[in-house]
């Protein structure tokens, strides 16, 4: 029977929880671009604390650490000013400038950590023709389709402000509306 998303408010974490935190949800945590004050990021933020006082299994694999570095880097790159932004993104990483941004993002990512356990996402093990067939008849993105292998296959609950999974079968923690709905 397929799960119907939850909300992290009212979910009770437990130590037999195995959850893998999607890249948008270490983003409203760790991003400067959330303020304390916003509703997702003080949610997923107090889910989190909850989740560590619980012992749950925390998660997180190249996909997501990759999708959440290269959101940090070009949120930095965007934020420069137009007279003073290199013209591409590569000539912007590869800057002086960017020294104290990478160095800060990988502060970031070492928090990270820190609190989730990699976790291997089972590529080789994927039927790669499924998963491109998947891709060419639905609007998802090819990590999110990914992700939910690695969920199904590893039986993880996926945390997540991601729309895009509604209607997955994947069990899924959010406090985003259209989720929920």
């Amino acid at each position: 029977m397929p799960e119907t998303p939850r909300s992290i408010d009212r979910y009770r974490f437990t130590p037999s929880d195995k959850l893998l935190l999607d890249a948008n949800v270490w983003l409203f945590i760790f991003s400067p671009q959330y303020r304390p004050t916003d509703r997702r990021a003080k949610a997923y933020s107090t889910a989190l604390k909850g989740m560590i006082a619980a012992r749950c299994a925390i998660f997180i694999d190249a996909i997501v650490l990759s999708e959440f570095v290269n959101v940090l880097a070009r949120l930095a790159y965007n934020s420069v000013p137009m007279a003073k932004r290199p013209s591409d993104f590569k000539a912007f990483r590869n800057s002086s400038s960017f020294k104290p941004i990478a160095k800060s993002i990988a502060d970031s990512c070492r928090r990270v950590l820190e609190i989730a356990k990699p976790i291997e996402g089972g590529f080789t093990s994927l039927d790669t023709t499924d998963l491109l067939r998947q891709y060419e008849s639905s609007r998802s993105d090819l990590n999110d389709l990914l992700l939910a292998h690695l969920c199904r296959t590893q039986v993880l609950t996926l945390v997540t402000d991601d729309a895009d999974f509604a209607g997955s079968g994947l069990a899924i923690l959010t406090a985003n509306a259209k989720l929920l709905r």
